[in-house]
C-alpha cells in the first residue's frame, strides 16, 4: 500500500489539486516547492514511497534534481514521475535516462496519473 508521496512543484494551486486527484490512494502528502526543498525533505523523511516532480520551478528545478537524485541513489529507490508542461520528446528521453519511472504531460487526465501510479506500485490502492 502506497502511503506517502512527495509533490515537487512550485505552483499551491498544483498541490491542491494532487490533493484531490490522489485522494484515493488515501496517503500522506508532503510538499516541495522546488527540487532543493525535495531533497531536504527526503533527508528527513524515510517513508516516502514515490516523488512527483515538474520541471521548471526556481532555486532547483526537475531535471537538476533527477541529476542529484540519481546520483544520491534517490531515483533508483524511489520512483519518480515528472509531471510537465514541458513536452518535447527530448525532455522526456533525458528525464528517463536520467531515473524517471514516467513522464506525463500538463494538462494530464486524473486516470493517466492514478494508471502510472498503479503500474510502478502495484499494491497502491489498499483493497
Amino acid at each position: 500500500m502506497l502511503s506517502k508521496i512527495l509533490l515537487v512543484d512550485d505552483s499551491s494551486l498544483i498541490h491542491q489539486m494532487y490533493r484531490l486527484v490522489l485522494s484515493r490512494y488515501n496517503c500522506d502528502l508532503v510538499d516541495a516547492m522546488n527540487g532543493q526543498e525535495a531533497l531536504d525533505k527526503l533527508a528527513e523523511d524515510k517513508d516516502i514511497q514515490l516523488i512527483l516532480l515538474d520541471i521548471n520551478m526556481p532555486v532547483m528545478n526537475g531535471v537538476q534534481f533527477l541529476e542529484k537524485a540519481s546520483a544520491l541513489g534517490i531515483a533508483s529507490r524511489i520512483p519518480i514521475i515528472v509531471i510537465s508542461t514541458e513536452g518535447k520528446e527530448e525532455d522526456t528521453i533525458r528525464c528517463l535516462k536520467m531515473g524517471a519511472k514516467a513522464y506525463l504531460r500538463k494538462p494530464f487526465n486524473p486516470s493517466d496519473l492514478h494508471g502510472l501510479i498503479d503500474k510502478i506500485i502495484p499494491d497502491a490502492v489498499a483493497a
